[in-house]
């Protein structure tokens, strides 16, 4: 282990920008030195607010900052790859936000030049970093609740401002890309494989957006992963999968954030699995509950990220991850677009 430290600069304003500021102060090896924004003062104002010792007036100044090792991009999602690449051939490692492409096509330019400029570039997807979910996926690959036959979930909440970038169109906006990637990365992890085919419906915008997106996914094992994520429904997080010999819910699969406990509980039947009536499955349980008190994803984000790039340990999310993750987001959009099933 190294005493050297990754000095962290911000690409953006953005309020995403206030979940990071903290976790990255907290890692001892981390230091937070610049802000950069399309306007100086909106930079300057922002620094001084965040004790942030320099402010840039442009991006492309902070990339050419060589006392910034790392950049966090927090910029609409439809400007991720083309300044995620311009930060990797500045030499910069980036942490980019969820989603980190559009496009499979987009997730070959980041792999080629996270390689050609030999730095990494992962994706920020904060629950996929948190220790929850490999307990999960460990339940499930353990045989804990049996042979897997379906995960579902939802995460929804209200957004009511037509002009958020995530009702943009032209900015990858929409419920899928915002929520219900999370929900198809989960999936994908604790099932342990890639879905074959996806069917999805949704209600849109006036400007094409989907507002709530409702999808299914048929995985190779004969399970299935259903999700619901809407901008229309009040706030809720919650997802279950159930086996063949029980079931477990996580109260916050994917939204672990300060202020809150997330708790997997485990429900199992009593002896052989449940083959009576449904009266029947519900007696004899047995609950086992694993609680993560005031969890912080975010925290987990950056540490992960910073033993990447000063220790040499893989990346929690390879960009072939992200790339699948993309592929399975794209082919729902088009089911959902074409009215049918379309393969994986």
């Amino acid at each position: 282990m190294t005493d050297k430290k990754v000095r962290w600069g911000l690409l953006s304003t953005a309020r995403i920008n206030e979940r990071l500021m903290e976790p990255i102060r907290n890692e001892v090896r981390s230091e937070l030195v610049a802000i950069a924004s399309r306007e100086r003062k909106k930079a300057e104002d922002y620094a001084r607010q965040w004790n942030i010792p320099r402010a840039y007036g442009s991006y492309e100044q902070l990339l050419a900052d060589g006392d910034v090792d790392a950049i966090y991009v927090s910029l609409p999602n439809g400007l991720h790859t083309e300044w995620s690449v311009k930060c990797a051939d500045a030499g910069k490692h980036v942490l980019c936000e969820k989603p980190l492409v559009l496009t499979v096509a987009e997730a070959d330019q980041m792999e080629q030049a996270a390689r050609r400029n030999g730095v990494i570039i992962q994706e920020a997807a904060m629950m996929h970093y948190h220790p929850q979910t490999d307990y999960i996926r460990q339940l499930v690959s353990g045989g804990a609740i049996g042979q897997i036959r379906l995960v579902r979930g939802v995460f929804s909440y209200v957004l009511e401002n037509p002009h958020d970038v995530r009702m943009d169109p032209e900015q990858g906006g929409g419920a899928l890309w915002d929520m219900g990637s999370y929900c198809v990365r989960f999936m994908r992890t604790v099932i342990g494989q890639e879905p074959q085919e996806v069917s999805a419906s949704q209600i849109s915008s006036e400007r094409g957006v989907d507002l709530s997106f409702s999808a299914q996914l048929g995985f190779p094992c004969g399970a299935f992963g259903q999700f619901y994520c809407s901008f229309q429904a009040f706030g809720h997080v919650e997802g279950d999968l159930l086996g063949t010999e029980g079931r477990i819910h996580a109260t916050s699969p994917w939204a672990n954030q300060p202020g809150y406990d997330a708790h997997v509980h485990v429900i199992r039947h009593d002896g052989s699995p449940l083959r009576g009536t449904w009266d029947d499955g519900m007696l004899d349980q047995e609950v086992d509950t694993k609680t993560y008190p005031d969890t912080n994803a975010y925290q987990d984000e950056v540490d992960s990220m910073v033993t990447s790039i000063l220790d040499g340990a893989a990346p929690v999310i390879p960009l072939s991850d992200s790339r699948q993750n993309a592929a399975v987001v794209v082919a729902l959009l088009q089911s959902a677009r074409e009215g049918k099933t379309i393969k994986v």
